[in-house]
Formats: structure tokens, sequence, C-alpha cells
């Protein structure tokens, strides 16, 4: 069992490659591996340090990665790999179950949004359809599709299954391009799902709660989820994966991210509560004292009650995306008639996955972490991917763009993941008290670059977020993954409300 952890104790990293590095741990353990650049590496703060230290010391883990984006998180940093063969930890997977990213590759030369008046007709018509904030739902969408408990329920045991599709109206061959289109018990039957969400919603009152959860569907939510219209870049020694990926270069795309909204936060919670209250009652010591940092030995009650409402909330963020794209492409129809669009892909960066991990079964954690299996990995054969790798799709910032990357073998390295985007550099109260509202209102309107907010939020700002570039920079130049297009934001949705992880 792991002691508190001072940042001193291991700020000292040992650079391995140009841009790779361990960092060394107490005792005989192997070190922390760490992805970045001498520049990223030296803006990792103390805490999120500590955190990875006291992640690699606690019970059953095996390895830890830092990824360039990684900062600190509840327990282990967001932006973290953590590999646990018998043990599962809900605060390495993070409240927003299944926070995720997708992205829709429309038939849309890039002349067609040019016009702001088109922009915003279209930005109008999302708004419609996919309301944002943290306690929005359906409820506030006049031109939504309304989920009621009934359909919820099989949502949530489901996932992206034909029939929930079909009742949704979104297309079917979408639930291909998903990394997982949907996610069973902790006995791999829908079954246990079935019974864990019977005694989740026995009493009227979790019942009620239950129904207006589910109301969430089709939504983005606060903080710094979004949806953002694109313009593809593809790489010119790219183009054969953009092909597969169904990448169009010069094209509008529509990249969305969000996860499990108030349910996944619900169900995370309640593990949290119950896991920590186990801990106090059977005086278990916390790693490092983090209570964040509970954690059940796989096969225990406590373990298979997490796996459930983890696949629960994972089931839910799975849908919401399917739903969100559908009604996006709902909306640009609407303005543009006889636009069609299909799914690139869709990829979770706050979920723990069971692989192979040197040729043994565990499951691996990734918070703020993405999953990358280049060409030729096992887990892709027979699939669209098995020659070129999945996408993986990072967010960046309004003005520097987001990326699409296919992963290398040297993703071995970091347990085949990679960061899940730019990362935090300021805390949200920090860029709230530091930068300035005009500069960044004005920065985007220069750019181009519409939004639905009076006033873009300033704790998302662009500067809030680490150099991009520099995160990219660390990814290619460690040999994890390579970038295969570069996305341009012509518009933003988002909303200024607490962020959702």
């Amino acid at each position: 069992m792991s002691n508190p952890v001072t940042p001193s104790a291991a700020t000292t990293f040992i650079p391995t490659g140009e841009a790779t590095a361990i960092l060394p741990v107490p005792g005989d353990l192997p070190p922390v591996k760490v992805v970045g650049t001498p520049i990223i590496r030296g803006g990792f703060d103390a805490l999120c340090i500590k955190q990875a230290i006291n992640a690699r010391l606690s019970p059953g883990v095996t390895e830890v990665v830092l990824n360039p984006d990684a900062h600190a998180g509840y327990g282990a940093p967001i932006g973290c790999v953590m590999v646990a063969p018998n043990h599962i930890y809900p605060g390495p997977v993070g409240v927003d179950i299944k926070c995720s990213m997708s992205l829709l590759q429309l038939d849309l030369p890039k002349e067609a949004v040019s016009d702001k008046k088109t922009r915003r007709a279209i930005i109008n018509a999302i708004l419609e359809r996919t309301p944002t904030g943290a306690g929005r739902g359906q409820r506030q969408a006049k031109k939504g599709r309304h989920v009621d408990a009934a359909l919820g329920m099989r949502v949530v045991t489901e996932g992206a299954s034909e029939g929930v599709l079909n009742e949704l109206g979104v297309p079917t061959q979408w639930a291909q391009r998903c990394e997982d289109s949907h996610h069973v018990g902790h006995d791999e039957t829908t079954d246990a799902l079935r019974t864990r969400l019977e005694q989740l919603t026995h009493e009227p009152r979790q019942y009620q709660t239950f129904a207006d959860k589910m109301r969430q569907l089709g939504s983005y939510g606060g903080g710094n989820h979004f949806g953002e219209c694109e313009i593809v870049h593809v790489e010119p020694s790219q183009r054969e994966r953009a092909d597969v990926f169904g990448l169009r270069d010069q094209h509008v795309a529509f990249l969305s991210h969000c996860g499990s909204r108030g349910w996944g936060a619900l169900l995370a919670d309640g593990q949290f509560k119950s896991m920590q209250q186990k801990f106090a009652t059977w005086g278990i010591p916390l790693p490092g004292g983090d209570r964040h940092m509970v954690h059940a030995p796989l096969g225990t009650p406590e373990a298979n009650a997490y796996l459930d409402d983890m696949a629960l909330g994972a089931n839910f963020a799975t849908v919401n995306h399917m739903l969100i794209n559908a009604l996006v492409l709902d909306a640009f129809q609407e303005v543009i008639p006889g636009v069609k669009g299909e799914m690139v892909y869709f990829i979770s960066h706050n979920i723990a996955r069971r692989e192979i991990v040197d040729n043994k079964p565990a499951w691996v954690h990734r918070k703020g972490a993405t999953r990358a299996f280049p060409a030729g990995h096992h887990a892709l054969k027979g699939g669209p991917f098995e020659k070129t790798g999945h996408p993986i799709l990072l967010p960046g910032n309004p003005k520097d763009g987001s990326s699409v990357m296919a992963a290398e073998e040297g993703a071995k390295f970091s347990c085949y993941s990679v960061n899940h985007g730019a990362g935090r550099a300021m805390s949200r109260t920090a860029a709230s008290k530091t930068l300035d509202q005009r500069e960044i209102d004005e920065s985007l309107l220069k750019a181009d670059i519409m939004t639905n907010c009076r006033q873009y939020p300033i704790d998302e700002a662009p500067k809030a977020y680490k150099d991009f570039d520099e995160v990219i920079k660390s990814v290619t130049k460690a040999g994890l993954a390579s970038e295969v297009a570069r996305l341009k934001a012509t518009f933003v949705i988002k909303d200024g409300d607490k962020a959702d992880d």
C-alpha cells in the first residue's frame, strides 16, 4: 500500500528518447513512462506528477503512462494510462464515463460554408436539435428526438444496437465505425446490466431520476464539450489512410466531444461514495491518501457493481454521440438540402477496457487517454482498419485545429494509447482571472471562426490549453502515431457552464 508522495520526490525525468522519458518511483517498481518533448515535460504541474507516482504505487497496478496532455485530475492525472490486471479503479476512468470524440464527414466542399449567413443558419438549426448546458436536454430542443424511460432502458443496456438506432432514426451502419458500439456487464452479458439497472431504479424516485437523465440524450452538456464544424486538410503523404478512414480533403466535417452527461456522472458519483464507504468501514488505507483512488479486486461484488455501472454509462455515451451526429446531419440538411454524411469514427477517452498487455489480460484504464491500435493489431483483424490502424480523434482548439491520427508500432510503448487532446495549461480559475475576454473574442473573429456564444467561455479559450502543435510533435517524435489530417474550425457550438469532467 502506497504512502503519500510529495512532488519533490520524483520531479526528475530521465530522457529515453527525443520525446520520451521515465519518471522514477520509490522502491523497486518500474518507473512511470512519459511521452512529451522537454517543453511538454517542463509544463507538468506538481500535483499531476504526484498523482502519477501515487497511481503507479497503487495496489495491483503494473504500468502507468503519462501523456503529453496530462494535468491534475481526480485521483489519477487526466491524460494518463493505468494498467491493472486484477483490480478496477473508478478514479482513473473519471467522472464522465466514456467521454468521447466522434467525427462526421459530409460531402460538402469547403466553399459551401464560407458564407457567414449559411454558417449562422446551420448553428441555429443545430441548437434547435442539440441543446448545450450542463442541465439541459431534449426538453429544450424543439426539433430534437425525445427519449422516454422505456427507450432509455434499452439504450443503457443495449448500446448502439440496430433496434435502438432504428428507433432513434440513426443510420445503423454508423455502429460499425465505433470503437465499441455496445458494452456488456461484469459477466459479459446484457442480462447483468438489466439486473443492475433494476437495482438502480427500483424506487419511484430513482426511476424518475433515471427518466430525467435519459432526456439528456442528444445533447452536449457544458464545459469542455463542444460541436465544431471543420474543414479537412489531409496530409499529402497520408492520402491512402485518409481514404480508408473516409476523410475528404478540403471538405466539411463535424467533430463532437461529449460523454455520458448526468447519467454517467450519477453512476460515477455513486460508485465513489460506495467504495469510499467500504474503505472506511474496513479500515483500508487509501493509496497515497487519495480518496479518489478507491478500487476493488476483480470478482468482488464491488468490482462487479462498478463494471456494470461503467457499462451502463458507456452505452449512454455511445448512443448520445450517434444521436447527436444524426441531429447535426438533420440540421445541415435543413439549410443545405441533399447533404450526405457518414461516420468516420467514434472513440472514447474515459474508459477501462479489458485488453491484452504483454500477452496477458488486464484492465487498461484510460483517463483522458485514447486507444491507439496500429495496423496489424490483433484487435483490428477483419475490420476496416486492419491495414491502417483505426482513426484517432484529438481535439486541439479552434484556432490551432484538431487532428486525426493513426497509430504506429511505437504505440506499444504507451500501452497502445495516446493523449486525448491538448490538455489544460491553466486551471479554469486561473484562466478566468488572467485571460482577456475581448482579446479572445477578437482573435476568433479575426480567424473567421463563428460561435453560438455571445462571449466565448474564457476558461475554454485556446490559451488555457497547451500548445497543440507541441503536443502533436510529442506523439509523432515518440513514434506513437502519425497525423493523417488537420481539422480547421469554421464555427463552434459551445456552452459556458461548469465542465462535466
